[in-house]
């Protein structure tokens, strides 16, 4: 099969490639995925770089978000049946079949594509545990969006406005914003450029309830400015690069709390709640409440081009890799 094969850990993707690797086989609880859509992640680009916290050992096959068909079943696999068509997270995902464990996989909801469903389980397991489990947020309540371009930001919009929030998407590009408003229709738009602490406290009043916070950095110091007493900021991580310090007079000033958001981690840590996270957001899409963006779809051999799209910010929702094509 071809594959994109992380051979060396080097700057400008200088260690990889497409190439001709043996078809994996499925194990014992294990099936293997014709791939049809694999989406695009900011720790696909570090672990070519060795810059992500997970190290997988060389050479690995990138990309962690898959949809497709089951082509094969490893013994004891009994929940699936060849050509079912799947979605779900899992390791070598840019390559034309991958093999991944059966219980990590779910039946790709019918309203989804297979590129809208790739697109769907990272970023809207972390919104779901971002804003439910760790922001409790509540109907009517403001939720500062940031980094809402992006897929895990997107993803944040679009479910809180499910959750009956008032929300303020908030970037530094106009033509993201106004993607983003004409699709998702927030309840206000904020562009960062230059500060957003007085626009946000003009729009709610009295500052945000909840903040969701990819990008660290100057807009976490910022919104530590324009967070409502007793608020939340979910810190989710932080591709501006740099890790923000937070004098903890000033959350203790304005009585805020702020929460570090792992989903994967939080899974595993809350076995339980874990599970009831997964079934949340597959019934949420399911019942078509939510509606993965998918930005653009490149060919395999294009992977380069894709990678362009988060490097260079240029993505509103998620990229997409259909080594089918």
């Amino acid at each position: 099969m071809r594959a994109l094969v992380v051979e060396a850990l080097a700057p400008d993707y200088a260690g990889v490639r497409v190439k001709d690797i043996p078809a994996p086989e499925p194990g014992p609880g294990e099936l293997r995925v014709r791939v049809r859509a694999a989406a695009v992640n900011f720790p696909d680009l570090m672990q070519t770089r060795g810059e992500h916290q997970h190290k997988p050992a060389l050479p690995f096959v990138g990309g962690m978000e898959l949809a497709g068909e089951v082509d094969a079943l490893g013994d004891g696999v009994t929940a699936f049946q060849v050509g079912d068509p799947v979605v779900g997270g899992a390791r070598g995902c840019f390559s034309e079949y991958a093999v991944v464990p059966a219980a990590t996989l779910h039946r790709k909801p019918e309203g989804l594509s297979f590129s809208q469903a790739a697109a769907y389980p990272v970023a809207y397991l972390t919104a779901y545990v971002g804003l439910v489990r760790a922001g409790q947020v509540q109907p009517r309540e403001w939720v500062l969006v940031h980094g809402a371009a992006g897929g895990v930001g997107l993803a944040a919009v679009d479910l809180a406005k499910a959750l009956g929030a008032k929300v303020i998407a908030a970037s530094a590009s106009e033509a993201k914003l106004a993607v983003i408003q004409q699709e998702y229709a927030p309840d206000a738009v904020v562009n960062v450029t230059g500060g957003f602490r007085e626009q946000v406290k003009a729009i709610t009043g009295k500052g945000a309830d909840v903040i969701y916070d990819p990008v660290g950095g100057d807009v976490f110091d910022e919104s530590t400015r324009c967070i409502a007493f007793g608020g939340r900021i979910l810190s989710i991580g932080f591709t501006s690069g740099r890790l923000p310090v937070l004098p903890v007079n000033i959350a203790l000033i304005k009585g805020f709390s702020v929460h570090g958001v792992r989903a994967g981690e939080y899974g595993r840590q809350f076995p339980e709640k874990g599970r009831e996270n997964q079934s949340a957001i597959w019934k949420l899409a399911e019942e078509g409440k939510v509606r993965p963006r998918v930005h653009a779809e490149f060919p395999l051999d294009d992977w380069r081009a894709a990678y362009g799209t988060l490097e260079h910010r240029t993505v509103v929702g998620k990229t997409i890799i259909r080594p089918d094509v």
